[in-house]
Parts: C-alpha cells; structure tokens; sequence
C-alpha cells in the first residue's frame, strides 16, 4: 500500500481530499471522524464529533456506507445502530486500551455477584459487553442516567475508575460499585502535571475530561480556591467544544487526547488551547492515516460485523442510553 503524506503540501494535501471524497461519493459512503483522528482525516470527513453523536449520525444518514474513522468499539456501535448499512473500519486494529479492561464474562460474574443491580456501561466498550448491560451512558449524559435509576438499587459501573468515581461524586450515589478500569491516555494526564500547569498559566481556563486521572485534583484546584471555580470545567468532548466557542480566555490548558486541540482551534481563533499533557496522544486512534482511509474507500475493507443475538441485547442497552439526557454535543 503506497503511503500518503498529506502535510508535504497543500497541493498534495487537496489533491488527497479531492479524491477521498470523489471516491465516498462513488461508493455513497459518508465518512465520520472522531475528535481524537489526525488533523487531515477530521479535516476531510462528512462529519466530525464524539462517538455517541457520530453513531447518531450513522443511523440518519441516508448514505448505504459509513466509513468510521475512529476504533474499533466505536465502529460496533454504529453497526448496532444502523444494522442495514455496511460499516468500514479503515484499520481494524484500531483498539481501545479501556473497552479491554473489561470482558462480557466479567460482566457476567460481577453481575452474579450482585444479582439486583443495575449494570451502567461507559459507551467505551465492545458490543459484547454492551449485550451484558442494562444502559450504556456517555461522559455528557452519565450522572442523568444514574439519576434516572432508583435510588433504592445497587449499580455496578464499569469500565472507566475515573469516570465512575465522577459521577458518584456529582450524584452522591454512596450505592455505586466501580470498576477498576481505564483509558492509559487519561489515566497519564495527573494530577501533579495539571497542578504544575494551572500555577504556571493562572489565568488560564482548564478543560478537564472525566475520563482523565486528574478530574478529581481539577475539582480540587476549584473547591479550595487554587484556581478561580468559574474557570474549572469537567467536560465531554463535545463539551469542550461548546465551551470553546463560547470562552473568551486568552488561554485553556485542555486534560484529554490531543487531537481534541485541532477542533478546539478551528472553533475558536482567538483563544490558544494547550494540552496539559502533550504526549497524552492515543497511538490507535492516530491508526487510521491517509493511506488507510484512502485504502478502505477504495476496496471496501474493513467491514465490521456484530453477531446479530448480541446486537440485539446490545441495541437495548444503547437505545436507553439515547433516550436519557442527550444533549446535541454529548459523548464521551
């Protein structure tokens, strides 16, 4: 497979664009791009968000073929939403170091352990586990899921520790079992590094992801007085964009995956956007590159199937997720 360097110039860089999208439009493909993909495909793709409003999108889109570029688990959750349309993952390697935290028999034994709970699954996580679930949630809706279950009833959390321990805060739910589970790029985005950059830049706004091992020294910074509170915010991806848009900082030091920068910066030109932690890079979602994308639209590969008794029980637990508190912008 020739290798596509789209940043050598713009020419190359047009002239790329120009035939991946002469290519989607051959093959009445859409392209979706998660906030997290490099710069050139986000920039080339139909559409761009998080993985819960890109898989909304691949179920209203007329288009009989969605190409994914995002990993794997996010792919799955298209096909579980759009079960007629063909899903092309451009690299199927692309993996998630949290939906591996946690398997479908995990699930099973952990729930057997606790036989009344409710089982809330982060939509971070393979079809398989999904199909084990009672609701999936994203990072933006996951305290209004909890709120919408009785407060009388044990919930088993899973995957993410971060997130988990988050919404039990904001919902002072004491009845919550977490699961030990992680993204390792958020998990590498500390507390000591994000203190360390909110007392070098103390006018800056912080953006700090759920996901991330520092969301409770973020919430800490803002109680104690460390940092003004107005300038504190926990957020989704889709969140951060919102908020981009909207901030008037001169500066944001910004707690997720890196690739969130590139949207963040179209969205806001005034405003400079740094990441707390510049190596907090996902080396699966930078997976899918030019080459790849272009490889996919040309042959058709990798098409993602979920086996259809699993795709059932998933699509419950996924629909209830959609039903609950889903703001336009919302995901992980």
């Amino acid at each position: 497979m020739a290798t596509v360097t789209v940043a050598e110039d713009a020419q190359t860089r047009q002239e790329w664009a120009a035939e991946v999208r002469r290519l989607a439009a051959e093959r009445d493909a859409v392209i979706l791009a998660h906030n997290y993909q490099r710069p050139e495909i986000q920039d080339v793709a139909h559409f761009t968000g998080d993985s819960l409003a890109l898989s909304r999108l691949a179920a209203e889109v007329e288009a009989s073929t969605i190409v994914f570029c995002g990993v794997h688990f996010m792919a799955e959750t298209a096909k579980i939403l759009s079960p007629e349309k063909t899903i092309l993952l451009p690299e199927p390697k692309a993996g998630c170091s949290l939906a591996d935290t946690v398997t479908a028999d995990d699930v099973r034994a952990w729930r057997g352990e606790h036989p009344d709970a409710v089982v809330v699954a982060y939509v971070n996580t393979t079809a398989a586990v999904k199909a084990e679930t009672d609701v999936c949630c994203t990072s933006s809706n996951a305290a209004d899921v909890i709120r919408s279950i009785p407060e009388d009833r044990e919930i088993l959390f899973l995957p993410d520790q971060f997130l988990g321990a988050h919404v039990k805060r904001v919902t002072g739910r004491d009845n919550i079992r977490i699961w030990m589970g992680e993204c390792h790029v958020h998990a590498g985005i500390d507390g000591h590094t994000l203190r360390a950059r909110a007392e070098a830049e103390p006018d800056a706004e912080l953006y700090v992801h759920p996901e991330c091992g520092c969301a409770t020294s973020a919430l800490y910074l803002a109680t104690s007085g460390a940092v003004p509170e107005e300038r504190v915010k926990v957020l989704s991806t889709g969140g951060m964009l919102s908020a981009a848009e909207q901030t008037t900082a001169n500066k944001v030091l910004v707690a997720t995956e890196t690739g969130m920068l590139h949207q963040l910066r179209a969205a806001n030109h005034t405003t400079v956007f740094e990441p707390v932690n510049a190596r907090a890079e996902c080396h699966y979602m930078k997976m899918i590159t030019a080459d790849k994308l272009l490889w996919a639209l040309r042959n058709g590969t990798t098409e993602i199937h979920v086996p259809k008794e699993i795709a059932a029980r998933a699509r419950q637990s996924v629909e209830r997720m959609v039903a609950i508190g889903s703001p336009s912008r919302g995901g992980e």
